[in-house]
């Protein structure tokens, strides 16, 4: 399919075909193997689909880094409703192996974690030795929904203020590399975003009673982030901005950041050969039709 008919067909079908679309794309690209391709100059043009599968390649060795060299590693998502969060966490961990780099994306606190040190429910997920955990929103709830939307008192807001740039501090002197990130988007598109999803229902999940809510606290909102990063912007802790309005571009450049701001090095594999199968033996498979198999639909 031409790419012009790709892009039509995936418009006229919605983000599902957009991405199973651009999945196909990368996996043409991914058995063609990562290519010797420098990172190109600001302003240049570049393909995106290939962009995005040079990063993931980086992104391979920065993991086998990690695990090497015991490397804990945090980062963090927040921002906007509709911001795109979802999508470069997406990017970032599809390619990685899921016991390595892990995504937390935490519920609603239970009665019980309500009563607890407000940072308790998050420490469980931290990474170990060898480990990266990708936070899908993360501690800075205080800061933001639940300030805005009277879910803590004042009191425990103030405090979040206080003691935030001192737990990360610790996780930073115990060895943990945090990384923070704000997606920023403008109202304009904030609001075509969750008109798309009012109208798809492929998408139609992520827009929640609370999400609907927020449109209305969009300068509280604003508000609380300024207040949030006047207090934890630190030197030793900065949240890094993403202009999200172009989801594409906030993908690369988010996953470029990523790669610059974690040390890592590349490590040679050794060839994997695959030994020949033994022979069956005396083992007999048993016949097919004594198997509960599924329905042939397709």
């Amino acid at each position: 399919m031409a790419k012009g008919s790709k892009a039509k067909k995936a418009k006229a079908e919605g983000d599902l075909a957009a991405n199973a679309i651009e999945h196909g794309d990368r996996e043409v690209v991914w058995k063609r193997g990562p290519k010797p391709k420098k990172k190109p100059k600001v302003g240049h043009p570049y393909k995106y689909i290939e962009e995005l599968v040079r990063l993931q390649f980086e992104l391979i060795k920065l993991q086998d880094w990690v695990q090497q060299e015991g490397l804990k590693v945090v980062v963090l998502f927040e921002g906007r409703d509709a911001a795109g969060k979802g999508g470069v966490i997406k990017r970032i961990s599809e390619s990685l192996n899921p016991r390595i780099c892990k995504v937390v994306a935490l519920g609603t606190p239970s009665d019980r974690e309500r009563g607890q040190w407000y940072f308790q429910r998050y420490v469980p997920h931290l990474p170990g030795k060898g480990e990266i955990v990708l936070f899908d929103r993360s501690w800075y709830n205080r800061a933001g929904v639940e300030r805005v939307m009277g879910f803590c008192s004042d009191e425990e807001y103030r405090e979040f203020l206080r003691a935030c740039p001192l737990f990360e501090e610790m996780l930073i002197k115990s060895g943990i590399i945090l990384i923070k990130y704000w997606f920023s988007v403008s109202d304009e598109e904030q609001e075509r975003r969750f008109r798309e999803r009012i109208q798809n229902p492929i998408k139609r999940w992520k827009l929640s009673p609370m999400d609907l809510k927020s449109r209305e606290k969009w300068v509280d909102y604003s508000r609380a982030k300024d207040v949030m990063q006047s207090y934890t912007d630190t030197d030793l802790s900065p949240w890094n901005v993403v202009n999200a309005d172009n989801k594409k571009r906030a993908r690369l450049n988010c996953v470029s950041h990523l790669l610059a701001h974690v040390p890592y090095k590349e490590i040679p594999r050794k060839e994997v050969k695959l030994s020949p199968r033994p022979d069956n033996g005396d083992y007999v498979r048993p016949p097919k039709d004594s198997q509960r198999w599924i329905p042939t639909v397709y």
